[in-house]
């Protein structure tokens, strides 16, 4: 009996060593992915900006392998479904915010749903956008925990399924929860935070690893920050929507101090990866490089800063599609280092199942790859390629096909080919020169990638002809829940 004990023991040693020889850092972590809306990367301290305090991104920006050159979509669903699939967001269906077309295909497998082979929890507080039809919800998605407001924004509401509950504020807002609506009290990016935090809290003794996912509303338009946040920046002589745009990201800025501070204090920090982002390029003309935004009490110019970026938000420019992406796991991931090679959205699904030991993905779903060899060097060998940018807004019911070269880019490691302009984004990160004429070759080259890309994607753009919902399904709800028992108040979790 001694002897079989024994020889089950080694077994089961043997087989764990061979377990955590397949992960790649040694053991899965906890991961919570931090998603900003239309902040983009000009907007932080450590960028350069000359308006905003952000101290705790600045010390997580210090803490973190950082990747300089990462790639989004100019608009916030696009973007998202991308970070959910792995692949190009009108392979998901998503060609627009709006008109149905916000909608996450139903064939595809999402990055909670993939997680949980490896046993992982999955939380999401806050901005969901990839559906407001019940099917389409992130309880019904592979999310076990959802806390979140429907729609693009808080408050916003269309001729479509794509609308919030009926009369939210960014304060007090009435948030789904599991599929019920609860009404809150206080600021929704603190809400958020909040609500994120609580479940956090709840799970970790549970033996399993999480996925949490915080996704603000903010700074999305209209731009309502407290007004603590508010004041410094009406001080300074700047208006109220630019003073509401930046208090906004301080208010962010001070909900990931309170995240980090209680990392730590649970003890949490070192068996959880933090990635801070943002959904797409900054909004407009607060942003917009050298745009006058006012001056100030001792008669200075007060202007936009974009990082010297061209473009912002629903531009195919570098400044539409560039955010930061920080990534910490102390002990694990180099601190206080760049990565130069150009990443994107589509490459988180797989890095995060790569970490988690996840062999298998959605098969013929995934076209993004693991950023694990980068996370281990910097400075690692990556194969280019060709990354793709649609700004897909068109009239629903046309031909997409008839708009394929209209505001579209293709991004490689040296070139950004943007309509038939070429940019060397080595030699002219600011995109300031067209040399389109003096290397046809690779606009051709570039053009014809695009081509073969929009030959694979458009069968799969299928909410293009999808008729528009006679209702608002978060209205629809709303009522019925009023009727038959009113809306609760949300309890918040005690931190």
């Amino acid at each position: 009996m001694k002897i079989t004990a024994f020889l089950s023991l080694a077994l089961l040693v043997s087989s764990l060593a061979l377990v955590a020889k397949d992960l790649p850092f040694g053991r899965k972590p906890n991961v919570i992915l931090m998603i900003t809306d239309d902040q983009g990367y000009g907007p932080i301290g450590k960028h350069g900006n000359p308006w905003i305090k952000t101290p705790n991104l600045d010390m997580l920006h210090g803490q973190s392998t950082r990747f300089e050159r990462f790639l989004v979509s100019p608009t916030c669903s696009p973007t998202r479904a991308a970070l959910m699939s792995g692949r190009h967001p009108m392979k998901n269906g998503i060609t627009h915010t709006i008109l149905e077309r916000e909608r996450m295909a139903l064939s595809t497998v999402t990055l909670p749903q993939v997680l949980s082979k490896a046993g992982y929890v999955s939380g999401i507080f806050g901005k969901w956008h990839l559906g407001d039809e019940e099917a389409y919800q992130p309880h019904k998605r592979g999310f076990d925990e959802a806390f979140i407001h429907g729609a693009g924004g808080i408050g916003q509401a269309y001729k479509c399924s794509c609308a919030d509950a009926p009369g939210n504020k960014y304060f007090n807002p009435t948030i789904r929860h599991n599929g019920s609506f609860v009404k809150t009290e206080g600021y929704c990016t603190d809400l958020f935070f909040t609500a994120g935090m609580g479940w956090i809290k709840k799970v970790k003794d549970e033996g399993k690893p999480f996925f949490a996912y915080i996704t603000t509303n903010a700074p999305h338009g209209p731009f309502i920050a407290p007004p603590k946040n508010t004041k410094r920046f009406t001080d300074l002589g700047f208006d109220a929507k630019t003073a509401g745009f930046y208090g906004m990201i301080e208010n962010i800025d001070e909900n990931m101090g309170r995240l980090m501070s209680k990392l730590d204090e649970w003890d949490l920090s070192k068996d959880t990866i933090l990635i801070f982002m943002s959904d797409n390029g900054s909004v407009g003309g607060m942003v917009r490089e050298g745009a006058k935004l006012g001056t100030s009490k001792d008669g200075k110019p007060m202007l936009g800063f974009n990082a010297g970026m061209k473009g912002s938000k629903g531009s195919p420019y570098e400044g539409g599609v560039r955010v930061p992406f920080f990534v910490r796991w102390p002990g694990k991931f180099g601190a206080d280092k760049a990565v130069e090679r150009i990443c994107a959205h589509i490459d988180l699904l797989p890095t995060l199942a790569d970490i988690a030991g996840i062999e298998k993905l959605p098969e013929g779903q995934v076209e993004g790859r693991s950023l694990v060899p980068l996370l281990k060097n910097s400075k690692a060998k990556w194969k280019d390629r060709h990354l793709f940018t649609q700004v897909a807004r068109w009239r629903t019911g046309s031909e997409p096909t008839d708009h394929m070269w209209k505001g579209f880019a293709v991004r490689n490691a040296r070139y950004r080919l943007v309509g038939n302009s070429l940019y060397d984004m080595k030699k002219d990160p600011n995109q300031t020169t067209d040399i389109a004429e003096k290397h046809p070759e690779v606009v051709k080259s570039m053009r014809a990638a695009y081509e073969k890309f929009w030959q694979e994607t458009r069968p799969l753009m299928v909410n293009e002809k999808a008729p528009m919902s006679p209702t608002r399904p978060y209205h629809v709800l709303h009522a019925k829940q009023l009727k038959e028992g009113g809306i609760p108040p949300w309890n918040a979790p005690k931190l």
